[in-house]
């Protein structure tokens, strides 16, 4: 598919890209190359291929969700010039 320059101008202000004129035909060919790779990816045919998570054939190795600390909330906020429900509370900056 050929993109015209009015094609790339658009697509360069979605992108809030400022590209200059010379560059407009590199951009074409460019991103022409791209829309046919995929249109030629397409073609294929995966009708009976279910989707992956991983090309590679793992499984997740996940440790027990369990609690391995003590809550130490109260001793480290000992030392905070000020706290409210257990969050610190710091000077107001934006008004």
């Amino acid at each position: 598919m050929a993109l015209s320059k009015q094609d790339i101008e658009y697509i360069a202000q979605l992108a809030r890209l400022e590209i200059d004129v010379d560059e407009i035909p590199d951009y074409q060919a460019k991103l022409g190359q791209i829309i046919e790779f995929i249109a030629e990816l397409e073609q294929a045919e995966i009708g009976d291929l279910l989707p992956m998570a991983h090309p590679l054939a793992m499984s997740q190795r996940l440790r027990p969700d369990e609690v391995t600390e003590v809550n130490e909330r109260e001793r480290l906020q000992a030392n905070a010039s000020e706290t409210f429900e257990g969050l610190y509370v710091v000077p107001r900056v934006l008004e």
